[in-house]
């Protein structure tokens, strides 16, 4: 069954970094690997509807997607050979504090179709502290 676990969440002060890390397991997803997806980081902060899509990347790793929210700040990057996917995060803020999740995305001629599929991680917790 294949899965994904995101990791390297935690408790940090603002201004500072932290590295999350998306790992997919199990197989082949829809009977494709890993480096033929585009794949997303998205968060969903305490009291809010719906998650927020942050940042995502095509399959090539190239026409990057970040928020407003985030841009300048974070970058997002993969390892195919690896089957994982990355978050750096700097200057972090209190507002930043969410459950980040990672999830396969669709990414068709610069459209970004973030909730095209239904695989999401159990998420990893970010805490700023102001």
């Amino acid at each position: 069954q294949v899965h994904l676990l995101e990791s390297g969440g935690g408790v940090v002060q603002a201004g500072g970094s932290l590295q999350l890390s998306c790992a997919a397991s199990g197989g082949t997803f829809k009977t494709y690997p890993f480096s033929t997806y585009a794949m997303g980081w998205f968060r969903q902060a305490p009291g809010m509807s719906r998650r927020e899509f942050v940042a995502g990347i095509p399959a090539s790793g190239d026409n990057i997607y970040y928020a407003d929210s985030v841009k300048g700040r974070f970058t997002i990057s993969r390892d195919n050979a690896r089957n994982t996917l990355f978050l750096q995060m700097s200057r972090l803020k209190p507002e930043d504090t969410a459950v980040y999740t990672c999830n396969y995305v669709g990414y068709y001629y610069g459209t970004w179709i973030e909730s095209e599929y239904d695989a999401w991680g159990p998420g990893t917790q970010v805490t700023v502290s102001s």
